[in-house]
């Protein structure tokens, strides 16, 4: 099969779920057609967005539309559910319905066919094993087995894994014929670790979205209230993202119009995937990912040990 050609930027679908707070329907619509806007052609979901919620707001707004590449993910069925009240992992959204593990074939095939409905389109372009962390056998055995029956069968164009450690997803690139990895968060100007997922994927012809470039806000703003990977962020990571920014300052760039353009030197990168839940985020990215970074910069952040040396990461 033709390797699948990706665009650079890619728009994550996840906030407009209400990730940490609520967020209208008008919002959601308005956000999605800026990204359009933009020049962004790859659209990333999930069930888990909002239980949802995500994928039936970015499906509604991508109708009518062509030429673009539609991602979701496969790995938890939705079900109703019992509880009132919100959810309870991320969205601000109700808790009607409830999240199950599931990365057997039956419930891989099923879950493809609910995305579908809730998205309101004939099919998606990449299918992505969601978080299998503690289901790694299964999902391998399993999940990504369906998946590649699809693929033959040309109802996916691309399989692929999308998780926020390096080493599962390693496995698969070794032991399965994977097209696609979404890392999200590994291999930042802060966290690096993914690399040797990376390499592997440009040995094997595996193409890489990178997600979470920003590591959850801290590369975005330093500040001491910022997050890193969705925590608090410890002294030392604040200080070490501090430093980058004043470094990045010397050459003109802005710590976030750095965080975008880093994990694109790596030529298994194919996109990097930037969430966003207002028009004024979308536009605000797309303009410090237009303007050019100076390599001096990644040289100094090397000698200055801010970066891995080539060849010595």
């Amino acid at each position: 099969m033709a390797r699948l050609a990706l665009p650079r930027h890619g728009f994550g679908a996840a906030p407009i779920a209400g990730l940490y707070q609520e967020v209208s329907d008008e919002q959601a619509r308005a956000t999605v057609d800026a990204a359009w806007s933009s020049g962004i052609r790859l659209f990333d979901t999930a069930p888990h967005y909002g239980v949802g919620l995500s994928e039936r707001r970015l499906g509604a707004a991508l109708a009518g539309r062509s030429g673009f590449v539609l991602s979701t993910k496969v790995g938890r069925l939705l079900v109703p559910s019992a509880r009132s009240g919100r959810d309870d992992q991320g969205f601000d959204v109700s808790a009607s319905l409830e999240r199950v593990w599931d990365f057997s074939r039956d419930g891989v095939l099923r879950s493809l066919e609910e995305s579908l409905e809730r998205l309101g389109l004939p099919h998606v372009d990449i299918a992505l094993i969601h978080d299998p962390d503690d289901h790694l056998d299964q999902a391998l055995s399993e999940a990504y087995p369906a998946l590649a029956e699809l693929r033959s069968q040309g109802v996916v164009k691309a399989v692929g894994v999308g998780m926020n450690q390096w080493q599962a997803p390693l496995r698969f690139v070794q032991e399965t014929d994977l097209d696609v990895v979404m890392l999200a968060g590994r291999y930042t100007l802060l966290d690096q670790s993914g690399l040797p997922l990376l390499d592997a994927c440009e040995a094997r012809g595996v193409q890489v979205l990178a997600a979470g470039v920003f590591n959850s806000g801290l590369l975005a703003m330093p500040q001491p209230s910022g997050t890193y990977d969705y925590l608090p962020a410890p002294e030392a990571v604040l200080d070490r993202a501090r430093r980058i920014a004043t470094i990045c300052e010397a050459h003109g760039v802005v710590l976030p119009q750095a965080a975008m353009a880093f994990p694109l030197r790596h030529p298994a990168v194919a996109t990097i995937v930037l969430g966003a839940r207002s028009p004024e985020e979308v536009r605000a990215n797309a303009e410090l990912w237009g303007r050019p970074v100076p390599d001096a910069l990644w040289a100094e952040l090397e000698s200055a040990g801010l970066l891995p040396q080539p060849g010595n990461a």
